[in-house]
């Protein structure tokens, strides 16, 4: 058992390993389900054999330890056994290859049941959705909003709530689904989006803009217009740069391509069943459905809707919209 326990272990070692320096492409969910399942097979053979096992050495030992103490005081001979304790206790011990499995278990299950289907955290890496989300925020996601969903086959097992525009959404990125997103929802299975000279018109209605205070990015020093946009019931903040052209620059191959329109004003695109259009509320600043298509149900990861740290800004902490 050591040395497959070691072997084990290793793969393990390897896998992150190898993930880390991008030899392959990782997957964290497949990691920790096999965590899980591995650390557990350990679990059950810990209860059922191996503990039962060094508890019938212990009694042993005990016997032992008494027939021993009745010989000697049969011969008048008073003496304490400092050593049996300490034999005790060596035998109950669990051996490293089990402390480093069976041991684990418990608390890489409760990650595990949290993270597949209740909260994942997840932190901003990009400033595609400022003014909403910031770079170095860390947020969690509730994975059961839009139905609860098994780990690694992401197959839905319950409905759930409909995704609605305006959600702020982490699904898996369509053009490399081993990378998690984050973006709004602007459109919803047979919504026709344009987005046209910086306007977001849905199915023919265009959204009203507000003009609000220019926004500051401490971290380019630079101001930034902001307006105010009402999608569906969500009222949100989105920025845009007039220096940036409306014309959708290096748009990708997709699946569906043929349903988007492109032009020097921007596109317009009828959303296909079970897929959404999604888009950064850093308008010109944001890799998005505009660039590498539609997000298809199957990608869903859940529904971002709070802030739970940031170090550099306690002030960020909180939820939004």
């Amino acid at each position: 058992m050591k040395v497959l326990t070691a072997f084990i272990l290793a793969g393990f070692v390897g896998y992150i390993g190898a993930w880390y320096f991008n030899v392959i492409e990782g997957n964290f969910a497949l990691l920790l389900f096999m965590a899980s399942l591995i650390t557990g097979l350990y679990w059950l053979a810990e209860r059922i054999y191996f503990l039962p096992a060094r508890r019938r050495a212990v009694d042993r030992l005990e016997q032992e330890n008494l027939k021993r103490r009745q010989d000697l005081d049969k011969l008048g001979i008073v003496t304490v056994d400092s050593e049996f304790q300490t034999s005790r206790e060596k035998l109950l011990m669990q051996p490293w290859w089990l402390d480093w499995t069976a041991g684990l278990f418990p608390v890489i299950f409760v990650v595990f049941i949290l993270r597949s289907f209740l909260f994942e955290p997840f932190k901003i890496p990009s400033g595609s959705m400022i003014p909403t989300l910031h770079i170095g925020d860390l947020i969690l996601v509730n994975k059961f909003h839009y139905g609860v969903r098994l780990p690694v086959l992401n197959t839905k097992i319950t409905s759930g709530e409909p995704v609605q525009r305006g959600d702020v959404m982490v699904f898996r990125y369509p053009p490399k689904p081993s990378l998690d997103y984050i973006k709004r929802v602007v459109g919803v299975p047979g919504d026709e989006v344009a987005y046209l000279n910086k306007r977001l018109t849905i199915n023919g209605k265009e959204l009203p803009l507000k003009g609000v205070p220019e926004f500051f990015d401490p971290d380019t020093m630079r101001y930034a217009k902001q307006y105010e946009e009402k999608l569906g019931s969500v009222t949100h903040r989105i920025l845009m740069d007039d220096d940036r052209p409306a014309f959708v620059a290096g748009a990708e191959q997709f699946a569906f391509r043929d349903q988007c329109r492109y032009s020097i004003e921007g596109v317009i695109c009828k959303v296909p069943a079970g897929h959404y259009f999604m888009m950064g509320d850093n308008r010109d600043n944001s890799l998005d459905s505009r660039f590498w298509g539609f997000v298809p149900d199957n990608n869903i990861v859940g529904k971002a809707f709070f802030v739970w740290m940031n170090f550099g800004n306690l002030k960020r902490i909180g939820s939004f919209n």
